[in-house]
């Protein structure tokens, strides 16, 4: 479902669609909402230098419970980010709210932010997954009132996000949650 929302939003995006004149009408009466400080520090949860030591301190818990195929499968869906949304924003090239300069969509930040927080749920305890989505909420909701973004370009980037995460929790679990102890069953105890 994530991947045909995505599909969707990307094809009115780049076609100049009627979703996509919705979306400019609505991120331009939302733009300038809420006070400045507090929509700047919500946009500001999407910087890697704040999202990122988030999924790290998580990541260093899964290994320290030894979920290491997990936290593999969330780091690589974390490296996925830049290398899917850079493409996309110059395939793309959608000027910003407030700025003719293109390579908007997707948001960089809303991917950055859903990928680590939720990532981060998934390592440390689900029981933390409100938390995730409201870090991650939050900093759509930032990005588009400081007008960074157009609403399309958060909902993109957390459709594409979707993705990965699913992705990451298949592969996670597929890899299995535990590496064998040395001298269990399947565990090695001597070399050769």
């Amino acid at each position: 479902m994530c991947a045909v929302l995505f599909a969707l939003i990307t094809w009115q995006v780049a076609a100049h669609g009627p979703l996509r004149a919705l979306d400019e009408h609505i991120g331009r009466a939302l733009v300038g909402g809420g006070p400045a400080y507090l929509t700047e520090f919500l946009a500001d949860l999407g910087n890697p230098q704040v999202a990122l030591p988030v999924l790290a301190a998580a990541a260093g818990l899964a290994l320290r419970r030894h979920h290491w195929a997990m936290a593999a499968a969330v780091a690589t869906a974390m490296v996925l980010v830049p290398a899917l949304v850079a493409p996309l924003k110059a395939l793309t090239d959608r000027p910003g709210p407030l700025t003719p300069e293109p390579g908007y969509f997707p948001s960089g930040h809303a991917a950055t932010a859903m990928v680590a927080y939720a990532g981060a749920a998934l390592l440390a305890g689900r029981r933390l997954t409100p938390v995730a989505v409201l870090l991650t909420a939050a900093t759509g909701i930032g990005l588009v009132l400081r007008g960074y973004h157009w609403p399309l370009d958060v909902l993109a980037s957390w459709s594409l996000c979707g993705v990965l995460l699913a992705g990451a929790v298949l592969a996670g679990s597929r890899g299995g949650s535990r590496c064998p102890a040395p001298g269990a069953a399947g565990g090695r105890t001597a070399p050769g």
